[in-house]
């Protein structure tokens, strides 16, 4: 098809989904990943597009965003849903147009994630959700409904194994086809790309699944540094190798392919996957 027509129809589907956010789910390949990191720095970035952000963490412990923002993790998402609460009663302000909900895992009702979708319609553009898996290595409902499901990993070859198993567990338990790929912590482009090629090489041949990159982020002392500030990279050092790269992939983030959520098939319905050789460098 046309390449013009193809544009043209992206174009009439945002139009016609004007009023629904984005919903990326991030979810770490390992706990070294830094997925809350790399949520609350792309959120920052979005926001200095002109974006209202949403943030949703499925974490909720010491380390979470939750805590980092002072948001209170006694009310939740669950109690939006029950119309207990609004989004504003229970949301912290991280800044201008970032706001931060918690949401434990397992803590929103069972076959209710349309509702708890409508219930974010509340004139935010993108919603990120910190994910978590559960214990059989799945995504929550609410997890489940995003547009696009993001691995985040680092360049080394703990992570590239973790991510893998991430990501086998995640098409197993919800037949997920398609997966973009963030990598933190990279010291050069050419690092990335070996990363990248070797997921997605091992992903293809043994699950049949598809990559497509989000992002990279350079390896960057000022993102500790921010942290200990209780900011983001992007808002402290503006000029940052890391903002510079949170900032290209909010760029990038809002000119993926809008793609309809993810359905999860009932459990047990799909085939088990093989197991991978992984490479043992990067």
């Amino acid at each position: 098809m046309d390449k013009h027509v193809l544009d043209q129809a992206e174009g009439l589907r945002r139009l016609l989904a004007r009023d629904a956010p984005r919903v990326v789910t991030l979810v770490g390949g390992d706990e070294q990943a830094g997925t809350s990191s790399a949520v609350i720095n792309l959120a920052a970035a979005l926001a200095r597009q002109g974006k209202d952000v949403l943030v949703i963490d499925e974490q909720c412990d010491a380390k979470s965003l939750i805590e980092a923002v002072g948001a209170d993790r006694v009310r939740t998402l669950a109690d939006v849903v029950a119309g207990k609460a609004t989004i504003d009663e229970i949301s912290a302000q991280f800044d201008e147009r970032v706001r931060v909900i918690a949401s434990p895992l397992g803590s929103l009702p069972a076959g209710r994630a349309s509702e708890t979708l409508a219930s974010l319609n509340c004139g935010v553009d993108v919603v990120l959700i910190d994910a978590k898996v559960d214990d059989e290595g799945a995504l929550s409902p609410i997890a489940m409904q995003a547009n696009d499901v993001v691995i985040v990993m680092r360049a080394n070859a703990q992570s590239i194994t973790g991510a893998y198993a991430c990501v086998k567990r995640l098409h197993f338990a919800h037949a997920i086809h398609q997966f973009r790929v963030l990598i933190n912590g990279v010291t050069s482009a050419s690092d990335a790309y070996s990363v990248y090629q070797n997921l997605t090489a091992v992903g293809s041949r043994y699950l049949a699944v598809t990559f497509s990159p989000a992002g990279a982020v350079s390896l960057d002392v000022r993102l500790a540094r921010a942290a200990l500030l209780s900011r983001t990279v992007v808002e402290a050092f503006p000029a940052a190798p890391a903002t510079l790269d949170f900032r290209r992939i909010a760029v990038d983030l809002l000119h993926w392919p809008w793609r309809q959520p993810n359905q999860a098939p009932a459990r047990g319905t799909t085939n088990r996957v093989a197991s991978a050789p992984l490479a043992s460098t990067v």
